[in-house]
């Protein structure tokens, strides 16, 4: 007598014990930048499949070359003022970089600041919401605190004190994602400590970055500052494993919450990042210029919250850690001062030069000799 076939109902009660094999599938915006090119190697590492969005204004501005894990699955070359609910179709969870990048560059015309980081931001959430998309995980920011008058650490429900247009759009966007939140759609608030470390397209208009590439190049460690202000830093690697992490963690984790993100003992003072830095470039001399500017802020930040309510996270960088990786990458890539007073590792420059060069409009957006 042959082997009895599976009845339906037998077939059915074996279903739940088939792995779905099928990825998970994360749009990234930004995928082409800085935190973007690490992010969407770590989701790929993850299994994830990953559907990137960038305008690519900062294509060529490479450190090194990105490897095959640096480029999305999918690519969709697109300002974020342009998506479409057709782009999401599919999609699992959005994780949302993209936009105008500092406050310097939000300061150049803060109308445009609040129409991409603001209104486009909360735009692609609604886009999101409407086309089923579950999770919704937005890279803000620790600016948003300003300029602390407590020296005391600020938690996520401490007083928020925008000092720029880039700022005020990141409170703004945090506002309007939060009202769409119900049942079917979890945002979740990703304030991000001062980012640094290593990428293919590395940015040195951030301070550990700019610090550790100056003494490299210079023999000095030129601050700006009067070396007091406080800066909560996280690590690149750190900052995208936190947002993984988000997309992991259980719905109630994550629902319409704020996470400070970094690590304990990550606020530094200005003149003590130098201090670092100088440990691994001995002869370099801290001078202190004590020149203000733009990025005014000052204050130290709690990162208690997502240590207690996001296990998963397990960040893995020091600043020490951090800095001899950057210096090492400087050396093997052979970075010189060209290079540093080039536009390609300054954001602010290389929008400057795209305009000069007519590759896009004062309205930021691709000319039509450009397309």
């Amino acid at each position: 007598m042959g082997r009895r076939q599976p009845a339906v109902e037998d077939m059915v009660k074996m279903a739940p014990r088939i792995k779905d094999v099928r990825k998970k599938r994360v749009l990234l915006t930004g995928s082409a930048g800085y935190i973007g090119t690490v992010m969407t190697a770590m989701l790929k590492e993850g299994s994830y499949f990953v559907v990137g969005l960038d305008n690519e204004w900062f294509g060529a501005n490479t450190l090194f070359d990105l490897s095959e894990n640096n480029i999305p699955d999918r690519n969709m070359r697109k300002d974020i003022r342009n998506v479409s609910i057709e782009d999401l179709q599919g999609i699992d969870a959005v994780i949302h970089l993209a936009g105008l990048s500092n406050d310097p560059l939000g300061e150049i015309n803060p109308a445009l600041t609040d129409e991409i980081n603001y209104k486009a931001t909360v735009r692609l959430a609604e886009l999101s919401k409407r086309a089923g998309v579950k999770r919704f995980v937005f890279a803000s920011s620790c600016s948003i605190y300003g300029i602390s008058a407590s020296d005391k650490p600020i938690d996520e429900s401490g007083r928020l004190n925008p000092l720029t247009a880039y700022a005020r759009a990141k409170v703004d966007a945090e506002n309007g994602i939060a009202a769409l939140a119900d049942n079917g759609f979890h945002p979740v608030f990703m304030r991000n400590a001062t980012v640094y470390g290593l990428s293919p397209r590395l940015r040195l208009d951030l301070v550990v970055n700019n610090l550790s590439a100056w003494a490299y190049v210079t023999g000095e460690i030129a601050i700006m500052s009067d070396g007091t202000p406080w800066r909560p830093i996280v690590h690149i690697r750190d900052f995208c494993a936190a947002s993984i992490a988000a997309l992991e963690a259980p719905i109630d984790n994550i629902h319409c919450e704020v996470f400070n993100v970094g690590t304990d003992g990550s606020n530094y003072q200005v003149k003590d990042i130098a201090m670092v830095i100088k440990e691994f470039v001995p002869k370099a001399e801290i001078k202190i210029l004590n020149r203000t500017g733009p990025d005014e802020r000052t204050y130290k930040v709690d990162f208690s919250k997502i240590k207690n309510r996001l296990p998963e996270f397990k960040p893995k960088w020091s600043l020490t850690q951090g800095v001899e990786e950057l210096l090492g990458a400087y050396r093997e890539h052979s970075l010189t001062k060209d290079g540093f007073d080039s536009d390609k590792y300054f954001r602010i420059r290389t929008i400057r030069s795209l305009i000069e060069a007519g590759t896009i409009n004062t309205e930021l957006l691709p000319t039509e000799a450009a397309k």
